[in-house]
């Protein structure tokens, strides 16, 4: 069984070319085998681990808000720590909430490699705990999924820069994470993030998710900035950031990635080494060979080669290309 359903997840992720089709068919696959009632599928900014576009079918919705504070304020298998996949243990807020609604165990993964966290994933059981079978199969998938994420992720910034430029929008929460105030194009936005069902309104999903780490910053739970990026269609990229405005109200502001915001996520994606991005970072501010020798300390051979690398990994020929894709410019 363990390995019937690897195998067809390493088919799946193979075929890949879209993260939200990808989860899909992951979750499919893994129910296969493992029983769950409820799942959240959670891509995160693999710099600031910050939860950014999530797939998920919970039974809470109108409490989608408060479940989300209790999942960052809790340290208990959070995933910014876990290591192999683990299921529950020990009192966590958290962990009460989620029994209130009968839910009695979480099986929870972390889809991650040495260029950054890709996406977590929790699996609600209701009326019993997940057995060593069912954390090994979860655990058997993690590095062909976590693989296929980062390159679904490179295959979002086009070979062209984005036909469109978006407008910056802004959602207000209070303390309970609550919307009380929004301008007039963010449900646009948030129906491009998290497509809702056929007639509901959009949820902010991203917005609570930030907003949950700001929160999670100023009790100590957790030091990573309040802040995302997220692919939103045809190359586009944006910026979701929270910030404090007073003891009651969270902004929550949604903007398009600066060409500085975008070249950390591209050279992730692409699995670029350190020297790689420290190279791409200076070819953005306008570094020719010569500079980029100088102020890396390395011969104009060794830029060449390191050029070279990047070209291969992105499969482009040319820095003018390269720095299209990068910065959508």
């Amino acid at each position: 069984m363990l390995l019937r359903v690897r195998d067809r997840v390493e088919r799946l992720c193979a075929a890949a070319t879209e993260a939200t089709a990808l989860r899909r068919d992951v979750l499919d696959a893994l129910r296969r085998v493992v029983g769950f009632d409820a799942y959240a599928f959670v891509l995160t900014d693999p710099e600031t681990e910050v939860g950014v576009q999530p797939l998920a079918e919970l039974p809470v919705p109108s409490d989608i808000p408060k479940v989300i504070r209790a999942k960052y304020q809790s340290t208990v298998n959070r995933w910014t720590g876990l290591g192999p996949p683990a299921t529950l243990t020990g009192p966590s807020p958290w962990r009460d909430l989620l029994s209130r609604y009968g839910v009695s165990d979480v099986l929870s993964a972390c889809f991650r490699d040495q260029f950054g966290c890709w996406a977590f994933l929790d699996l609600w059981r209701r009326g019993g705990t997940f057995a060593a079978a069912d954390v090994e199969s979860v655990a058997s998938i993690s590095a062909p999924v976590t693989r296929a994420l980062r390159r679904c992720q490179a295959a979002t910034f086009g070979s062209a820069a984005p036909a469109r430029r978006v407008d910056p929008v802004v959602l207000l929460l209070n303390a309970e994470l609550h919307v009380v105030g929004q301008t007039a194009a963010t449900a646009a936005y948030l129906r491009t993030l998290v497509p809702p069902p056929e007639g509901a309104a959009p949820i902010p999903a991203s917005a609570y998710n930030v907003a949950a780490q700001l929160l999670a910053n100023e009790a100590g739970v957790d030091r990573h900035p309040p802040m995302g990026r997220v692919h939103l269609a045809d190359g586009v990229w944006l910026a979701v950031r929270a910030g404090r405005i007073d003891q009651d109200t969270i902004a929550v502001s949604i903007e398009q990635a600066s060409p500085g915001e975008r070249v950390g996520i591209f050279a992730r994606a692409f699995g670029f080494t350190a020297r790689e991005t420290d190279l791409l970072e200076r070819l953005a501010v306008g570094a020719d060979t010569r500079e980029l020798a100088r102020t890396m300390h390395l011969s104009e051979h060794t830029v060449q080669d390191h050029l070279k690398s990047v070209f291969a990994k992105t499969s482009v020929r040319t820095r003018r290309a390269l720095l299209a894709r990068a910065l959508g410019t």
